[in-house]
């Protein structure tokens, strides 16, 4: 209990710390840290090798509420726009791995899921909290941040309007 209520406060007190922090200068765009990991299968992924694709970085728990909420969303955004250049890369924050595949293959996730193993995020990322995505465009660089539950209408848009670029 103690536990849950510590992390809920550094939680929040993360969040609050993102909202205020401002992000790179308008015109300066900020390269996405570099990002590689296992997968379900065992298979080494990385961000690198969706280079010219348009990337949503997608940071999420099977114990977070808000993240289980939106991936039948996000599997519907991969299957629509997938074709088009568009790749979601799940990264599993769960302190218990095995948890991961049971819950990805009930929940029909049909984009690559990285196991990060821990709360900890990858070198490079910022995560206050979960759900937590990076919407990386074809050449690498961060188009948006979203911290909480996404609007899939709006990253949707976000997502098309990178593609056409």
């Amino acid at each position: 209990m103690t536990r849950d209520i510590a992390r809920w406060a550094l939680l929040c007190a993360a969040a609050l710390f993102w909202a205020c922090t401002p992000s790179a200068p308008a015109g300066a765009p900020e390269a996405a840290a570099a990002l590689s990991g296992r997968t379900l299968d065992g298979k080494t992924v990385s961000l690198a090798d969706h280079k010219g694709k348009v990337v949503l970085v997608d940071f999420w728990a099977t114990w977070c509420d808000p993240c289980k909420a939106e991936i039948p969303e996000l599997v519907k955004l991969q299957e629509a726009l997938g074709p088009k250049g568009f790749v979601i890369l799940g990264v599993s924050m769960d302190d218990e791995p095995e948890a991961v595949a049971p819950f990805a293959r009930r929940a029909g996730i049909n984009y690559p899921v990285l196991i990060n193993g821990g709360e900890t995020p990858p070198k490079g990322w910022v995560v206050p909290g979960l759900p937590t995505a990076y919407l990386i465009g074809r050449d690498g660089t961060v188009l948006s941040r979203q911290f909480g539950s996404k609007s899939i209408d709006k990253l949707g848009a976000e997502v098309e309007a990178a593609l056409a670029k």
